[in-house]
């Protein structure tokens, strides 16, 4: 319950910036385009890419993950105290340029946080979906409450939802100095030794590679679907973080009980027909012709968000063996930032050149094409015993 908390606490850090992107970045010397929200949102899933796999690796060769998630937390609070320093303090006005390397700097953080809270669920015994899905609901439930939360606070004052977050990180911190750290009690091998032995998995590539596009479609709404709604419809920062909520409230609702369908019947209908159904409802989204109506699909999107979310993360552990777990689901934190990097890149770049539809089609179309593509290989990882290696991950 409290890894549980503690992941949830970090995405409702997270997610407290997003409705208000645009509000925010202008006070903070940024322009007020979706340009320099994308800019905002991937400098800290760039430093997540990097990092993910190094706070893993670290956990995993010292025999520790506690103290990390402490440091990370910390260090992630610390980030957002220093913008706020940046936007009101007299003489530490910096360019836009600095703003961004703070950015970078708290995302190496909180990634650290973030994944290992996630690698301390996995490492609970239960059941893998199981587990996954009891990060899948804290993912979610943090990202509802956030996205409600930072909308309504915006409309107050657009730094106050960095108050909130640095609150928000400093709890995460005290409340995982009280879990006792149950990291696998095995030999330990080096940070280059753990890494050189994923690398040599390919069958990791397929959960990683659903990470990669589920995680796009939640960075494409966390940046593009913000300013849809606001600018197709004319709602306000409050109103776009509700929407948002329509979406993460069944996310998180459904993820435990279709992470434990997932350990009963296998991951293969989760992830593969589970994809190709969400990539159509976010496309349904994109095609709405009313705020009624796209505000609704919004919640069918969550739902099959949920169904795909914790059976591909539960593909990571069962291809792990527990010594390895923790830079096993730090590289797929890491093919899941540049999944939200993308999304934020790709959704605002098609976004602000060609429209709002095309970004929509993009993103629901490349969830449908990589269950389309990977059938085969979800299937025979699905056939093997936990922790065995499936011999190509053709």
């Amino acid at each position: 319950m409290t890894l549980a908390l503690a992941v949830w606490g970090v995405l409702v850090s997270q997610v407290l910036l997003y409705p208000g992107v645009s509000d925010l970045v202008q006070r903070l010397g940024g322009t007020e385009d979706i340009a320099a929200g994308m800019l905002f949102l991937a400098a800290e899933f760039t430093a997540f890419v990097v990092f993910s796999s190094v706070w893993g690796a670290l956990s995993d060769a010292v025999g520790s993950r506690t103290w990390l998630i402490v440091v990370g937390a910390l260090g992630g609070a610390a980030s957002y105290l220093v913008l706020i320093a940046v936007a009101t303090v007299s003489g530490l006005h910096a360019a836009f340029g600095v703003v961004l390397l703070i950015r970078l700097l708290g995302g190496a953080m909180t990634i650290g946080a973030f994944s290992l809270s996630i690698t301390m669920l996995a490492d609970l015994a239960g059941g893998n979906g199981r587990n996954m899905g009891a990060a899948g609901i804290a993912i979610g439930l943090g990202a509802a409450l956030g996205s409600v939360v930072g909308g309504r606070l915006t409309t107050i004052d657009p730094l106050a939802p960095l108050y909130a977050a640095a609150a928000v990180l400093i709890s995460v911190a005290l409340v995982v100095t009280t879990v006792p750290d149950r990291t696998p009690e095995t030999t330990r091998v080096g940070i280059g030794t753990i890494l050189r032995k994923l690398t040599a998995r390919p069958a990791f590539a397929v959960p990683y590679a659903f990470g990669f596009i589920d995680r796009m479609t939640a960075g494409f709404f966390a940046l593009v679907g913000v300013f849809y709604f606001r600018d197709t419809f004319g709602v306000n920062a409050a109103v776009a973080g509700g929407v948002l909520a329509l979406f993460f409230v069944p996310f998180a609702l459904l993820q435990y009980p279709f992470g434990s369908l997932s350990d009963r019947v296998g991951r293969f209908a989760p992830v593969v027909v589970g994809s190709m159904l969400y990539g159509v409802s976010i496309i349904a989204v994109g095609v709405a012709g009313s705020f009624e109506l796209a505000a609704g699909l919004m919640v069918l999107v969550g739902v099959f968000g949920a169904l795909v979310a914790p059976a591909t993360m539960a593909l990571v552990t069962d291809l792990a063996p527990a010594s390895e777990r923790g830079a096993a689901l730090g590289g797929f934190n890491v093919f899941g930032s540049l999944g939200f990097l993308a999304g934020f890149v790709i959704g605002g770049v098609v976004a602000d050149v060609v429209g709002y539809l095309p970004s929509f089609l993009v993103v629901g179309f490349a969830e449908v094409a990589i269950a389309i593509v990977a059938v085969r290989a979800v299937r025979r990882i699905d056939s093997l015993e936990p922790g065995q290696s499936a011999p190509s991950a053709d």
